[in-house]
């Protein structure tokens, strides 16, 4: 039939408040990750001290969670079409509270690092199952962008809990203490799931294709790696070959893809330009945020000296900002269209990533404050309008897979992030101490004094006049890294803002466009 002879488009229907309700319990799972992020970050100090990891085993305990959940996305959103994304929710429900338990028993930096991989594979099963279900109860427009809103602001909530729960847990208890947060939450949900979550799944979804599983951990994780050692300056045969390993599997990924009948990822999803420029400013926004906080609750507690619990009410702010610019967004998007909200906040992160260039003066606290609180209110945008894009892209049916690769790109980016940045300030940070230290420390002393922690501890075990320069040396060579990361996080929001205006405004065109003239 011509487009002049088609039917009226018929109107979604609305949710109910059945859906309104369940939308409450996807939250759960999702505030609980963020709340155990953000703890972790205010506990690497104790983590520091306890286990005395190195700075590689450090950068580990933080981002092998991100690099297992970026692995498996895929994997477990195309799972979840298959047997039930509400199953699939339960199943890793149930798994991340027994990870939970496992991680808090950790009594060594290898194994704490083993067990956050199994967060990271339990994980993996959340955020798909959560995304392709809002995607499936929600399917007006506006109804399903305040979904996402408030699937976005219940990570900013658990963002905002974590300092607080986690500061108080550390105030009073040892670190192992915050990974038994999670367990009542997951078991929460375990209960109340089944009778209040409706179930989805594709009834043509074929085989799981498991070549496709392992090329694409293996380009994952294989890159990581390869990452990782280049920026620690292990330039070797190993880097070399994990690097090439990792292209390899990737390029056979994406080939698999373009032949089999039922692809873990549709490649022609990125034929849309609205698809391609949300893939590509959440992935950016991702890399440069999650870059950047690994070094402000250190800085708090280290370089300032605040509390577990001051710092944690610091970072307050900055997850409400998010919860505000998320509700907000939805209302903006309508009067001023997406591309334009978009571009407006990555303009606004971009003067708050500037802003936190300003942390070494007598007001460093607050300007560090204020720009986390614009970073916040500019992020919120570009997550609930990039998600917004992504599902309704994609076919119902292959909902999951499409929210798995937002996951994806967000996660991996994330990781990325913490990855990158870490190991730029890593290299800064030893530029900076070159020369500061003591003569005469042993090989382990040197080794410890390697990170921020290490250092400060170091010194509590050094004469005084040392150990006051040590320390002096340590935090401004820490500082520096904190800059230069907040001066590229501003140019990776610029550039962003002009690739979605140009990506979007190009993909809203196309879509007006006669079907005549469309490709």
């Amino acid at each position: 039939m011509s487009a002049t002879h088609a039917p009226p488009d018929i109107a979604p229907p609305h949710a109910t408040r059945r859906e309104w309700v369940a939308l409450g319990v996807i939250a759960l799972p999702c505030l609980v990750y963020a709340m155990d992020l953000t703890v972790l970050n205010l506990a690497l100090p104790a983590i520091s001290a306890d286990l005395r990891p190195s700075a590689s085993e450090l950068l580990w305990i933080i981002d092998i969670y991100g690099f297992m959940v970026a692995g498996l996305l895929i994997t477990m959103g195309t799972l979840g079409d298959r047997v039930g994304r509400r199953r699939l929710l339960m199943i890793g429900a149930a798994a991340f509270a027994a990870a939970s338990v496992a991680a808090a028993l950790s009594t060594t930096a290898q194994g704490l690092i083993a067990t956050r991989a199994l967060l990271g594979m339990a994980g993996a099963t959340l955020a798909p199952s959560t995304l392709s279900l809002i995607s499936n109860m929600f399917r007006n427009e506006r109804e399903r962008r305040i979904a996402i809103g408030i699937w976005i602001s219940s990570y900013s909530v658990g963002g905002a809990i974590g300092p607080l729960v986690g500061g108080v847990i550390l105030q009073y208890f040892a670190w192992p203490a915050i990974f038994w947060a999670a367990v009542p939450v997951m078991l929460l949900l375990l209960a109340v799931g089944p009778f209040l979550l409706p179930e989805y799944r594709d009834p043509d979804a074929g085989r799981l294709d498991l070549r496709s599983v392992a090329l694409s951990l293996t380009a994952v994780l294989g890159g990581v790696f390869a990452l990782k050692r280049l920026a620690e300056g292990h330039v070797d045969a190993l880097t070399a070959s994990a690097a090439a390993l990792g292209l390899a599997a990737g390029v056979a990924f994406v080939r698999r893809q373009r032949r089999i009948d039922y692809p873990l990822l549709d490649i022609g999803l990125f034929a849309q330009p609205r698809f391609a420029a949300a893939i590509c400013t959440y992935a950016l926004t991702s890399f440069a945020m999650f870059g950047v906080y690994i070094f402000i609750s250190q800085h708090l507690q280290l370089v300032l000296g605040l509390s577990p619990l001051v710092a944690g009410l610091c970072t307050v702010p900055w997850a409400l900002s998010f919860v505000v610019g998320s509700l907000c967004t939805p209302a903006l998007a309508q009067r001023w269209s997406a591309p334009r909200t978009m571009v407006a906040g990555l303009s606004l992160a971009a003067v708050g990533f500037a802003s936190m260039t300003m942390v070494d003066g007598a007001l460093g606290l607050a300007w560090l404050m204020g720009g986390m609180l614009l970073m916040g209110l500019g992020m919120a945008p570009v997550f609930t309008l990039g998600n917004d894009i992504v599902i309704s892209s994609a076919p119902p049916e292959r909902a999951g897979a499409a929210s798995a690769l937002s996951e994806t790109s967000a996660e991996l980016s994330g990781a990325l992030g913490i990855a990158v940045f870490g190991s730029l300030a890593t290299g800064l940070y030893r530029a900076g101490m070159a020369g500061q230290l003591p003569p005469g420390l042993s090989a382990q002393a040197t080794a410890e004094a390697s990170t921020l922690g290490g250092a400060l501890t170091l010194a509590d075990s050094l004469a005084a006049p040392s150990a006051e320069a040590l320390r002096s040396a340590a935090r401004a060579a820490f500082v520096d890294g904190l800059q230069a990361a907040s001066v590229v996080g501003t140019a990776i929001m610029v550039g962003s803002a002009v690739l979605a205006w140009r990506m979007l405004r190009s993909g809203k065109a196309q879509a007006a466009a006669p079907d005549s003239a469309k490709p």
